[in-house]
């Protein structure tokens, strides 16, 4: 049996598939993103994760003021490695285990599984957030909560959640560009998780996971909007060199 695509990636063979037979010729300009979500029945987090992928696939490019135009030059690799899992997708998954682990092991953890929690919490709060150290921090401060359940197959699912972030190329290149802007794990945000799990408050700590990972999926949405304004402002600072460094003309 075939493996079954996301929806995300059927978005993105879709599109392709219209670029590639001449519907969307080349050099032209794709629909705007929210006709496309219109279109296709999906929200713009994952037409986003969708013109993400085929940038990545060198089939689309953005231009200044105007949106997303098909490549000069279509590639001929049709390969899909790189759609595999997107962070919107990811999150949206880890904000439904997630958020029921949280809730559960305020449950059932032990004192010293608080703890624990406790101690990386610190751990992550001592460091620069833009550090490697942090996003490792980050990490195993999920895990010691999802750990906590005392349900290895939870534990299992949300460590094959974190394996995806870091290993599928799309979500790993999504990640990166945040970092890149500046956006790093908040320990503000762990701490309000933490507090829910010492007063053994389990529809706040559900709550409070629920609302850092929906923070983490808007930060997504917001650095990918502004790749595209930075890039735009490039180009726009490119243009006015050329102008001013253009020779005048000579008045007849």
């Amino acid at each position: 049996m075939a493996e079954r695509l996301k929806l995300y990636q059927r978005v993105a063979q879709d599109i392709e598939q219209a670029i590639r037979t001449g519907m969307y010729p080349v050099g032209t300009r794709l629909p705007a993103e929210r006709d496309l979500a219109e279109k296709f029945q999906v929200s713009r987090p994952t037409i986003r994760e969708a013109m993400i992928a085929l940038e990545m696939r060198e089939l689309v490019e953005v231009r200044h003021g105007s949106g997303v135009y098909i490549a000069e030059s279509l590639p001929t690799d049709r390969s899909t490695a790189e759609l595999n899992v997107g962070a919107f997708e990811l999150i949206e998954a880890r904000i439904m285990f997630e958020g029921e682990a949280a809730a559960l092991a305020a449950t059932v953890m032990s004192d010293e599984e608080v703890d624990r929690v406790r101690i990386i919490l610190e751990g992550m709060e001592a460091l620069d957030p833009a550090s490697a150290e942090e996003l490792a921090f980050d990490r195993q401060f999920h895990m010691a909560i999802a750990e906590g359940t005392q349900s290895s197959l939870v534990a299992q699912t949300i460590e094959h959640l974190w394996d995806l972030r870091e290993q599928s190329p799309l979500c790993r290149h999504m990640f990166e560009q945040a970092r890149s802007e500046g956006i790093n794990p908040r320990p503000d945000e762990h701490r309000r998780i933490y507090d829910a799990l010492v007063r053994r408050d389990s529809e706040q700590a559900r709550s409070a996971m629920r609302a850092h990972l929906m923070r983490v999926s808007e930060d997504l949405l917001a650095v990918t909007e502004l790749q595209l304004i930075e890039k735009a402002k490039r180009e726009i600072g490119e243009k006015r060199r050329r102008i001013v460094g253009a020779p005048a003309l000579t008045q007849l």
